[in-house]
C-alpha cells in the first residue's frame, strides 16, 4: 500500500516530466516558428496605390495610410505637425463631429502621428467594418477642409502646447540635437518646431493645404492593413481611392549625408546626453547593429536584477542615471544612439563607462554566452514588436513608400541569426573609429565633451 507521501512524490515527478516534455515541445515550436507566415506582408498595386496586408485571422483590423510627409520633407518648420492635427477634422462630406460619432458607434479608434519620414493616419476597428474605414481614410487625404477657424482655434493652439512640452523635455531636446549635428537638414529637422521657432510666417492653413496637396497622392502613399485579407482590402481600395490624385509635386528627397559633430545646450530642467553614430537603415538592414543594440540594452528582462545588458549594469553601478541603446532606422540612413539621462554627475560617469564598454566590444571581448543572449534578445524584440503591432504598419508602409518593399520580419530574423562575434566586433569598431554625434542638454559644467569621452566628432 502506497503512502500519501509516495503518491505525492510520484505525482510531482510525473508533473515535472510532463513539464519538461512540454518545454521541449515549446522550444521545438519556437525554433520552427521563428518567422511565421502570418507575419509576412503581401503586396500589390491597386489602381496606383501601393498596398501591403497580412492577415492574422483575428476579430480586429488595423488600417493605416503611411505618407511620405515626415519632417524630413516639410518645406517649413511645423507643416508636418500641423497636417497631422488636421487629420479627421472636417471634410467635404463629413464634419469632424460626425466622423467621431460614427467611429465611436462602430467601436473604432482613430489616430494620427508622424516621424521624421512619415505621416501616419491609422484606424483600428472590428474586422467587418473595413469598408467604412477604408472610405474614411481616402476621404481624409483627398477631401479635408483646411479651414481658418480650425487652424486658429485648434491646430495652432495644439502646436504651441507641444512646443512648450518639448521645451521642458531634455531627453527629446537632446535626441533632436543629435539628429541635427548628425544630418543637418532633412533627417536633422526636429519632430516638432523648436520652442524658439515662431510659427507665424511658417505655418498657416493655406501653407498646410499646399503641403497636403503635395504629399497626399497615390505615388506618395502606401495603404497597410494588419488583420485583413488582400482580396478585401484591394476591393475597397479600388472603390474608394478613385478621388485621390495619382501624383503631385515631388517632395524634397535629397539623399542623406552623415556629418557628425557636437551640440551643447544649457537647461535647468534636467540632464540628458546622446552619443550617436551612423546606424542601420531599413533600406539596408545591418543585423549586427541590432545585436549590438541588444547587447548594450539598458533595461533588464529580469525583475530585481540588472540583467546581462552592459548599459543596465553600468547604470546600476551609477545610481541616478538611466541609459539605453537603440537604432533609429530611416529609409537611407540610421542613427545608432546611446541616451543617458539623470543627475549630471551620474550621467557623466555612465557615459564614460558606456564608451569604454563600446570600445571593449570593438576589441572583441564579448563572451560567447553574452553574444548568444544578445542575438536571442534582438530576435525577441523584433518578433514581439511585429506580433503586437508596435510600429509594424509604419515600418511596412515606410519601406513600401521609400524602397518599394515592405519591412519583412522573416528576413530580419534570418539575418540576425547569422551575426557572429567577428561581425559584431567589426560593427563596433567601425563606430568608435568613425565620427560621433554628441548632444548634451542640461548642466554643461558637469556634462562631458565628446573629447573627454575619447570620441571623434
Amino acid at each position: 500500500m502506497f503512502s500519501r507521501t509516495a503518491l505525492s512524490r510520484g505525482t510531482q515527478l510525473a508533473a515535472r516530466g510532463q513539464a519538461s516534455s512540454k518545454l521541449a515541445q515549446r522550444r521545438g515550436y519556437a525554433a520552427a516558428a521563428s518567422a511565421p507566415s502570418s507575419f509576412i506582408y503581401d503586396t500589390t498595386d491597386v489602381a496606383g496605390v501601393k498596398v501591403a496586408t497580412r492577415d492574422s485571422h483575428g476579430p480586429t483590423t488595423k488600417l493605416a495610410i503611411v505618407a511620405k510627409a515626415g519632417t524630413r520633407y516639410q518645406p517649413a518648420p511645423g507643416l508636418t505637425a500641423a497636417l497631422e492635427e488636421f487629420a479627421f477634422k472636417n471634410t467635404e462630406k463629413r464634419s469632424a463631429l460626425r466622423i467621431t460619432r460614427e467611429s465611436e458607434l462602430l467601436g473604432g479608434q482613430l489616430t494620427a502621428y508622424h516621424t521624421r519620414e512619415a505621416l501616419v493616419l491609422e484606424a483600428s476597428f472590428l474586422r467587418e467594418d473595413i469598408p467604412y474605414f477604408t472610405e474614411l481614410l481616402a476621404e481624409v487625404i483627398s477631401q479635408t477642409k483646411y479651414t481658418t477657424y480650425e487652424f486658429n482655434e485648434d491646430v495652432e493652439r495644439v502646436l504651441q502646447i507641444k512646443q512648450a512640452r518639448l521645451a521642458a523635455n531634455v531627453a527629446a531636446l537632446a535626441l533632436d540635437s543629435a539628429h541635427s549635428v548628425a544630418f543637418h537638414t532633412g533627417l536633422g529637422a526636429p519632430l516638432y518646431p523648436s520652442p524658439s521657432t515662431p510659427l507665424k510666417g511658417y505655418v498657416d492653413e493655406h501653407k498646410v493645404a499646399s503641403f497636403a496637396e503635395s504629399v497626399y497622392a497615390k505615388s506618395n502613399i502606401a495603404l497597410v492593413g494588419d488583420g485583413a485579407t488582400t482580396t478585401a482590402l484591394s476591393k475597397w481600395t479600388e472603390q474608394f481611392f478613385k478621388s485621390v490624385p495619382a501624383s503631385a509635386a515631388s517632395v524634397n528627397s535629397a539623399s542623406t549625408t552623415y556629418y557628425g559633430g557636437e551640440s551643447r545646450t544649457a537647461h535647468k530642467g534636467g540632464n540628458s546626453l546622446v552619443i550617436a553614430f551612423p546606424g542601420s537603415s531599413f533600406g539596408t538592414f545591418k543585423p549586427e547593429v541590432a545585436v549590438l543594440s541588444a547587447l548594450l540594452g539598458g533595461q533588464s528582462n529580469v525583475k530585481w536584477a540588472p540583467g546581462f545588458t552592459l548599459l543596465s549594469k553600468i547604470a546600476a553601478a551609477n545610481p541616478g542615471a538611466v541609459a539605453s541603446a537603440t537604432n533609429l532606422a530611416y529609409s537611407d540612413a540610421g542613427l545608432f544612439t546611446i541616451q543617458i539621462s539623470g543627475a549630471a554627475g551620474a550621467v557623466r560617469a555612465t557615459s564614460q563607462e558606456a564608451v569604454k564598454a563600446l570600445k571593449a566590444i570593438a576589441e572583441g571581448t564579448v563572451s560567447k554566452e553574452d553574444l548568444t543572449k544578445a542575438v536571442a534578445k534582438a530576435k525577441f524584440d523584433a518578433l514581439a514588436g511585429s506580433e503586437s503591432g508596435i510600429n509594424t504598419l509604419l515600418a511596412a508602409g515606410s519601406g513600401l513608400v521609400h524602397t518599394g518593399k515592405p519591412f519583412q520580419i522573416a528576413e530580419t530574423i534570418t539575418s540576425i541569426e547569422g551575426v557572429t562575434a567577428d561581425k559584431l566586433k567589426a560593427a563596433a569598431k567601425a563606430l568608435v573609429d568613425g565620427k560621433a554625434s554628441v548632444a548634451a542638454v542640461g548642466d554643461l559644467h558637469a556634462l562631458p565633451y565628446a573629447e573627454e569621452l575619447g570620441l571623434k566628432v
